[in-house]
């Protein structure tokens, strides 16, 4: 049950603000940093940070992980408010050249009651998770796909299947670029810092690592590369075979800058949340969006323009949540509504 009384402007008891928080920071974010603050301006308004301390310099100096990261949590807030019968108008980058770190400004104006699609992603997001875990063989069906298609346009972006020799190609590409990064000892050491096994509220814990492909068949990112041990577990017993077969769906955007970024992660977690639905696992390789170099801001690399996420989908185990920062940490009280 919402927070947020019917009729009630979403934003005006303290309740209302840390529910609707709440359900934005469950979103997934690059090595589970949570690069984001909230800060509420008025009963009907919301703004959305970057916590810039939170950025990650070895992988992404641009911003443009944070930036997704930032709009999956995006996508989450206005799920939540839809569910209070409130529509979000959404202003990406309101103040560029003064305040580049003011992501989103989010007004929330009376609208219909939500839909039973709108409820149903909403009830998702406490399920979704990533899973770094061994999928098994079984195909996704075409309407299941096509639902992830259409849920990725809704948002402005463009998801497409990656079929045959060109996923083989794309894996490949990963895996190079896989090892390209772990030779790097920055990014070993950024790696280590939040695979730290005394992070409480971030970071990825070992639990949500996943066994290391035997054979190396699959480039999956290898958090142990941190130091950070699985307890009980040798590394003999953390390589597993995993899907002969990988599913790779890629999420385009037209432009590469950042309000693209910012569409792009509310796209890849309306993505998410619908392949929830279907009871649908998913995991992202980022390898070689981590290489991109700056000059390649801005030029087009296709018809459909620009990557900003692999996804590996399929059919896994359960896997457990990993933990998320307070809201008490992520939201500014400094203008604390009404209790």
């Amino acid at each position: 049950m919402s927070a947020v009384i019917s009729g009630e402007k979403p934003f005006a008891t303290r309740a209302g603000v840390r529910a609707l928080v709440n359900a934005a920071v469950a979103a997934p974010s690059v090595h589970n940093t949570q690069p984001w603050r909230f800060r509420r301006v008025d009963d009907a308004t919301m703004e959305l940070y970057a916590d810039l301390d939170r950025l990650l310099t070895a992988i992404d100096p641009m911003g443009r992980g944070l930036a997704t990261s930032c709009g999956a949590a995006l996508c989450n807030l206005r799920l939540a408010l839809r569910m209070t019968g409130h529509d979000a108008r959404v202003t990406l980058l309101p103040d560029p050249a003064r305040r580049p770190e003011l992501l989103a400004t989010v007004r929330a104006t009376p609208g219909d009651p939500p839909g039973r699609d709108e409820r149903l992603l909403h009830d998702m997001i406490p399920h979704r998770r990533t899973n770094r875990f061994p999928f098994d063989d079984r195909r996704l069906a075409k309407d299941v796909f096509v639902d992830l298609v259409h849920a990725a346009y809704a948002e402005g972006a463009t998801l497409v299947l990656v079929k045959g020799r060109t996923a083989r190609r794309v894996l490949d590409m990963v895996g190079a670029a896989d090892d390209t990064l772990s030779a790097e000892e920055s990014y070993r050491a950024e790696l280590a810092c939040w695979t730290a096994p005394d992070r409480r509220f971030d970071g990825v814990p070992a639990h949500a690592f996943g066994p290391r492909p035997r054979g190396g068949e699959l480039p999956m990112r290898d958090f142990g590369l941190g130091g950070q041990a699985v307890p009980g577990q040798d590394q003999a017993r953390r390589s597993a075979d995993f899907e002969s077969d990988p599913q790779i769906a890629a999420l385009f955007t037209r432009g590469d800058g950042p309000r693209d970024w910012l569409r792009a992660g509310q796209a890849l977690q309306r993505v998410l949340l619908v392949a929830t639905t279907h009871g649908v696992s998913a995991s992202m390789f980022g390898q070689p969006l981590d290489l991109r170099p700056a000059q390649h801001r801005g030029d087009r690399t296709g018809p459909l323009g620009h990557v900003q996420m692999l996804i590996r989908v399929g059919y896994g185990p359960p896997v457990p949540r990993v933990p998320r920062r307070p809201v008490s940490e992520v939201l500014d009280e400094a203008e604390a509504p009404r209790v």
